[in-house]
């Protein structure tokens, strides 16, 4: 097999795998949590022996979808922190994008951070072996963007850290209790954690050569 051969297969199964991932999406849309591998083949077209070859079970597909939309909520908390406005203004714009994200998509949410047990004829998994690496991924993306931007003084790498995971766990348990309850609006919510944080982002420096904060 030559090699243009092989790029057109490879090609062909990455938009195979795509238009999976679409239609697992419709179908998570649809069912939250209790999305089927059954409910998922169908909406691909497909047979479940054949979504098994190309993501393993339940949990290779979950993994897929998480890396997907993990992928695209960094690009767009990256956009807020980015953007050209104070500091201040970037920090209530990138909660926003997390809290806004979750609230236009509650069934996605639900399903990678809830994921129920499993219907009929398909394998449960476990929530914390597959939602706590997307919470871990996402604190060391902001650490990586706090230590690059922010003058945290000695030790300022493992204050990275510790920040990066504890605004990311903050964010998600904050934003899981208010979807669920709705005790306030969202605007109100990004104030009043923007003001929890405030103290210590608004008393750090920018970092000698970096991009700014």
């Amino acid at each position: 097999m030559d090699t243009t051969q092989r790029t057109d297969q490879q090609r062909s199964a990455d938009r195979r795998r795509r238009e999976l991932l679409e239609a697992a999406d419709r179908v998570v849309l649809r069912d939250g949590p209790g999305a089927s591998m059954n409910a998922i083949a169908a909406e691909a077209g497909i047979t479940k022996p054949i979504l098994y070859r190309h993501f393993g079970d339940k949990g290779g597909l979950y993994a897929a979808l998480a890396t997907r939309h993990t992928d695209a909520l960094l690009d767009s908390l990256r956009a807020a922190l980015d953007a050209p406005a104070e500091r201040r203004e970037r920090v209530e714009a990138t909660l926003d994008t997390y809290l806004s994200a979750i609230e236009a998509r509650p069934q996605v949410y639900r399903f990678l951070m809830h994921p129920a047990e499993g219907t009929p004829g398909d394998q449960g998994f476990d929530v914390g072996k597959h939602s706590a690496p997307l919470l871990r991924r996402m604190g060391e993306e902001l650490a990586q963007v706090i230590g690059e931007r922010l003058d945290l003084g000695p030790d300022s790498q493992q204050l990275a850290r510790v920040w990066g995971h504890g605004i990311v766990g903050m964010m998600h348990a904050a934003g899981d209790w208010w979807l669920g309850e709705r005790p306030c609006s969202r605007a109100e919510l990004v104030g009043s954690l923007a003001d929890l944080l405030w103290g210590r982002l608004a008393a750090a420096g920018d970092k000698v050569g970096g991009p700014g904060f």
